[in-house]
Protein backbone atom coordinates (compact mmCIF):
# COMPACT_ATOMS: atom_id res chain seq x y z
CA UNK A 1 0.00 0.00 0.00
CA UNK A 2 1.11 3.40 -0.93
CA UNK A 3 1.25 6.13 1.35
CA UNK A 4 2.58 9.52 1.44
CA UNK A 5 2.20 11.70 4.34
CA UNK A 6 3.62 15.53 4.23
CA UNK A 7 4.37 17.58 6.99
CA UNK A 8 6.00 21.05 7.26
CA UNK A 9 2.98 23.09 7.25
CA UNK A 10 2.17 25.88 9.98
CA UNK A 11 2.18 30.01 9.74
CA UNK A 12 4.38 32.49 8.46
CA UNK A 13 4.70 36.27 7.97
CA UNK A 14 4.67 37.24 4.57
CA UNK A 15 8.80 37.18 3.58
CA UNK A 16 9.37 34.24 5.26
CA UNK A 17 10.25 30.76 4.17
CA UNK A 18 8.80 27.16 4.78
CA UNK A 19 9.92 23.45 4.08
CA UNK A 20 7.56 21.25 3.24
CA UNK A 21 8.10 17.10 3.55
CA UNK A 22 6.40 14.68 1.21
CA UNK A 23 7.19 11.25 3.23
CA UNK A 24 6.56 8.01 1.17
CA UNK A 25 6.26 4.60 1.71
CA UNK A 26 5.47 1.88 -0.38
CA UNK A 27 6.54 4.31 -3.50
CA UNK A 28 10.79 4.18 -4.50
CA UNK A 29 10.91 7.46 -6.04
CA UNK A 30 13.16 5.78 -8.61
CA UNK A 31 9.77 4.74 -9.83
CA UNK A 32 8.09 7.17 -11.28
CA UNK A 33 7.65 11.24 -9.80
CA UNK A 34 6.29 13.22 -7.32
CA UNK A 35 4.23 16.14 -7.95
CA UNK A 36 2.97 18.75 -5.34
CA UNK A 37 -0.43 20.73 -5.62
CA UNK A 38 -2.21 22.98 -3.57
CA UNK A 39 -5.62 24.46 -3.14
CA UNK A 40 -6.92 27.23 -1.68
CA UNK A 41 -10.04 28.30 -0.29
CA UNK A 42 -12.43 28.35 -3.22
CA UNK A 43 -9.83 27.07 -6.00
CA UNK A 44 -9.28 24.35 -7.76
CA UNK A 45 -6.31 21.88 -6.67
CA UNK A 46 -3.35 23.09 -8.62
CA UNK A 47 -0.40 21.61 -9.50
CA UNK A 48 2.64 24.40 -8.72
CA UNK A 49 5.85 21.85 -8.73
CA UNK A 50 7.14 17.98 -9.87
CA UNK A 51 10.68 16.29 -9.76
CA UNK A 52 10.94 12.76 -11.48
CA UNK A 53 13.22 10.01 -10.62
CA UNK A 54 15.35 11.42 -13.50
CA UNK A 55 15.64 14.84 -12.10
CA UNK A 56 13.70 16.70 -14.26
CA UNK A 57 12.12 19.92 -12.45
CA UNK A 58 8.87 21.66 -13.08
CA UNK A 59 7.52 24.80 -11.72
CA UNK A 60 4.41 26.95 -11.93
CA UNK A 61 5.07 30.32 -13.25
CA UNK A 62 3.33 31.60 -9.68
CA UNK A 63 5.97 29.87 -7.52
CA UNK A 64 9.11 29.79 -10.21
CA UNK A 65 12.63 31.57 -8.42
CA UNK A 66 10.70 31.01 -4.87
CA UNK A 67 10.18 27.16 -4.45
CA UNK A 68 12.82 24.65 -5.02
CA UNK A 69 11.75 20.92 -4.64
CA UNK A 70 14.03 18.26 -4.21
CA UNK A 71 14.16 14.53 -3.18
CA UNK A 72 16.39 12.42 -0.89
CA UNK A 73 15.68 8.91 -2.21
CA UNK A 74 17.60 7.35 0.18
CA UNK A 75 14.77 8.48 3.37
CA UNK A 76 11.77 8.31 0.43
CA UNK A 77 10.97 11.76 1.28
CA UNK A 78 10.97 14.99 -1.27
CA UNK A 79 11.01 18.44 -0.27
CA UNK A 80 9.50 22.14 -1.32
CA UNK A 81 11.14 24.74 0.05
CA UNK A 82 9.39 27.58 -0.09
CA UNK A 83 11.15 31.12 0.53
CA UNK A 84 9.55 34.70 -0.01
CA UNK A 85 6.28 33.87 0.67
CA UNK A 86 3.00 35.78 -0.17
CA UNK A 87 -0.89 35.92 1.41
CA UNK A 88 -1.36 34.16 -1.78
CA UNK A 89 0.43 31.03 -1.05
CA UNK A 90 -2.15 30.27 1.38
CA UNK A 91 -3.40 27.15 0.90
CA UNK A 92 -3.71 23.07 1.59
CA UNK A 93 -0.45 21.23 0.23
CA UNK A 94 -0.30 17.85 -1.10
CA UNK A 95 1.97 15.62 -2.63
CA UNK A 96 1.35 13.11 -4.97
CA UNK A 97 3.05 10.20 -6.63
CA UNK A 98 2.90 8.80 -10.01
CA UNK A 99 4.53 5.91 -11.46
CA UNK A 100 5.53 7.41 -14.77
CA UNK A 101 8.82 10.12 -15.57
CA UNK A 102 6.20 12.44 -17.01
CA UNK A 103 5.97 15.06 -14.29
CA UNK A 104 2.63 15.99 -14.93
CA UNK A 105 0.85 18.65 -14.22
CA UNK A 106 -2.55 17.64 -13.39
CA UNK A 107 -4.49 15.82 -10.96
CA UNK A 108 -5.73 12.87 -13.07
CA UNK A 109 -2.14 12.37 -13.68
CA UNK A 110 -1.44 11.14 -10.12
CA UNK A 111 -2.21 8.07 -8.51
CA UNK A 112 -1.77 8.57 -5.02
CA UNK A 113 -1.79 11.26 -2.48
CA UNK A 114 -1.32 12.51 0.42
CA UNK A 115 -3.68 14.35 2.86
CA UNK A 116 -2.25 17.60 2.73
CA UNK A 117 -0.56 20.50 5.21
CA UNK A 118 -2.10 23.47 5.92
CA UNK A 119 0.06 26.67 5.00
CA UNK A 120 -1.00 30.09 6.29
CA UNK A 121 0.85 33.18 4.89
CA UNK A 122 -0.13 36.59 6.87
CA UNK A 123 0.44 40.05 5.91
Amino acid sequence: EVQLVESGGGSVQAGGSVRLSCAASGFAFVDGSIGWFRQAPGKERAVISCITATGRTYYADAVKGRFTISSDNAQSTVYLQMNSLEPEDTAVYFCAADRTFLCETTRSGYEYWGQGTQVTVSS
